[in-house]
């Protein structure tokens, strides 16, 4: 008799620990039941397009089939053939004597990285009927005519999310990967999933949302955002944080940095090595920086005008009393340097010089073409936010942050989900990820007001944005000296976009850097990771692509030609300044207050 037979041997106690495992699944499932029980309802427009967009690609598909059903049919029996052709490979294969897989022509995806889609008959067959499948659907879709090149695009978007939704990767049963985890554990790393399933499902009120970072390896104030500074004005839009000096002189002008409401500044404060804010400090100049206010109901009457005057101009005014200068360098990073552009074209219409240059950090400002970001700027999201926001005021950050992460739905959404739920791994202490998951909640009357009039209608660079007393305001207003950063595979804000956003504004001094990596990392790039390098080109260029093709590329970080830009347009140095003065007494250290509490 084998060990394993053996009623106290090794296969009794595996059969008992399966057997827990399965009992302590069969309670997990009740929490879940009860969990799910108590989701939300969410407006649909905040779930994917109306029927409307549906009727139309239904309608161009059907209008391609009278008017052209040759190239339609063609297509399918195309698609037939390949899969066919497949199955009789693998089915060859199999039946050989010496089971291989099928011969794989199919284009390599991280998603089948395990050997086995490689090695395995089974697994080998169901990726590639996959991959054929996929592709038969996006070059279906792709050559859809009679759409618009908006519902063209958002057409795409949305099919292939039901593609990615679909890749055998997703499921248990057809996860290599998970199954031999699952035998080799007992169903410890199944448990282990479910668990991890109804933490994220209970934490989220009944929707999912996957986590992303270990949430209890990182404090804000405690081992990230831990730059020295003060807290020295707060009110009910925002913090303003003034960082402690480093250095014995700074440069006269002080620097006041407007980060996205959407998510929190720290971004750019994660750890003292990759802060670009200690940089920033480091370098000689007063840094100010905006802790933005997480919206609750007591927002609900705040509008984009409120961020304007209440915001941007409140916190220019205020660093101009404490350091007793008349003008100050201001940077907006994404959506804050949209709204900053606004700003900067009220100023100039009134005739006030308090900006001294502008910075745009991944900004678009011009929204001709948006991206693909562009598949969500439609009225009937704007109306869905408009309606889901109704009743609080507010619009919980679980939409927005569900949203962006749709952008990259295979890398935040498929992927972290496969390792936590069917692998039974514990979220990474991974700091980016961390702040990536600690959203905001947005205004109703401002969010809906930015998306539908800056975004939808591009009223800024089209026919005239109205705010405050002042009407008509467009890109071509902006008069002071500027700079854009943008980034390469930038999937929020695309480089061409950033880059024809600084073309339309009327300054005569811009400069533009492309910085290699994304919306992130292209940011929050330290020059002494020697990471992502930059292109640069002094030169006129009709389009992007001329000027990428004529630009120069350079190792290493932007952040120093920046510094170098920014130099002589911050005056002469001076004594270093500690945080306050002229009435405007330290509150509290940074990072404050307001960037503490998560969303709820």
């Amino acid at each position: 008799m084998r060990n394993g037979d053996h009623p106290g041997g090794e296969g009794a106690v595996a059969l008992e620990r399966l057997n827990k495992n399965l009992l302590r699944i069969d309670g997990l499932t009740k929490r879940l039941v009860t969990a799910l029980a108590s989701r939300r309802r969410s407006d649909p427009g905040l779930t994917g397009p109306g029927t409307e967009l549906y009727a139309k690609a239904m309608a161009a598909y059907w209008t391609e089939m009278a008017n052209n059903p040759g190239k339609l049919i063609e297509r399918q029996v195309g698609y037939w053939g390949q899969a066919l052709r497949h199955a009789i490979e693998a089915q060859t294969a199999l039946t050989s004597g010496k089971p291989v897989p099928a011969s794989d022509d199919q284009p390599t995806d991280r998603r089948f990285a395990n050997p086995l889609w490689q090695e395995h008959p089974y697994y080998n067959f169901l990726k590639q009927q996959y991959q054929i499948s996929a592709s038969a659907i996006r070059d279906t879709v792709r050559e859809l005519g009679g759409l618009d090149a908006a519902d063209k695009k958002r057409v795409e978007f949305f099919s292939q999310q039901i593609v990615d939704l679909f890749a055998p990767t997703n499921f248990l049963a057809t996860n290599p990967e998970a199954m031999q985890r699952a035998v080799e554990t007992e169903g410890e790393s199944l448990v282990k999933g479910l668990e991890n399933l109804v933490r994220d499902i209970e934490a989220n009120r009944g929707d999912w949302l996957v986590t992303l970072s270990d949430p209890d390896a990182f404090k804000v104030g405690g081992n990230i955002a831990t730059t020295e500074g003060s807290v020295v004005y707060r009110d009910r839009l925002f913090e303003l944080i003034q960082y402690a000096p480093t250095t014995e002189k700074v440069r006269a002008t002080p620097i006041v940095l407007f980060p996205p409401w959407i998510n929190k500044f720290y971004i750019l404060d994660l750890k003292p090595q990759n802060s670009l804010i200690k940089w920033i400090v480091d370098q000689g100049y007063t840094l100010f920086v905006v802790s933005w206010v997480n919206p609750e109901h007591e927002h609900a009457d705040v509008t984009l005008s409120d961020y304007v005057e209440g915001g941007f101009l409140e916190a220019m005014e205020t660093v101009k009393t404490i350091t007793g200068e008349s003008q100050v360098n201001a940077v907006g990073y994404c959506i804050a340097g949209t709204t900053l552009s606004a700003t900067l074209a009220l100023l100039a219409r009134r005739g006030d010089r308090s900006v001294k240059s502008a910075t745009f950090f991944t900004t678009l400002a011009d929204f001709e073409d948006p991206g693909e970001m562009g598949v969500f700027l439609d009225e009937d999201f704007v109306s869905g936010i408009e309606r889901e926001s109704a009743a609080k005021g507010y619009l919980d950050k679980f939409f927005m942050g569900r949203t962006f992460s749709y952008l990259r739905s295979n890398d935040l959404v498929y992927g972290p989900a496969i390792k936590s739920y069917m692998l039974g791994e514990a979220p990474p202490a991974f700091d980016l990820l961390h702040w990536n998951g600690d959203g905001t909640n947005l205004p109703g009357p401002m969010v809906t007001e930015y998306l539908r009039r800056l975004c939808i209608r591009n009223e800024l660079a089209t026919t005239g944005f109205d705010l405050l007393e002042q009407k008509g305001l467009t890109l071509d207003d902006i008069d002071v000296p500027l700079c854009a950063i943008a980034a390469e595979t930038d999937h929020i804000a695309h480089w061409p976009g950033a880059w024809r956003s600084l073309q339309k504004m009327g300054s005569e001094n811009k400069t533009f850097i492309l910085s290699q990596s994304g919306h992130i990392a292209g940011i929050v790039n330290p020059p002494s990771k020697k990471k992502y390098g930059h292109y640069v080109n002094g030169s006129d260029a009709e389009s992007p692509e001329d000027w990428l093709a004529a630009a120069a590329f350079n190792e290493g970080s932007w952040w120093p030609r920046w510094e170098t830009w920014l130099r002589p347009r911050s005056g002469e140095e001076v004594a270093a300044r500690a945080p306050g003065g002229n009435g405007y007494d330290p509150i509290e250290p940074a990072p404050g207050s307001y960037v503490l509490p998560r969303a709820s």
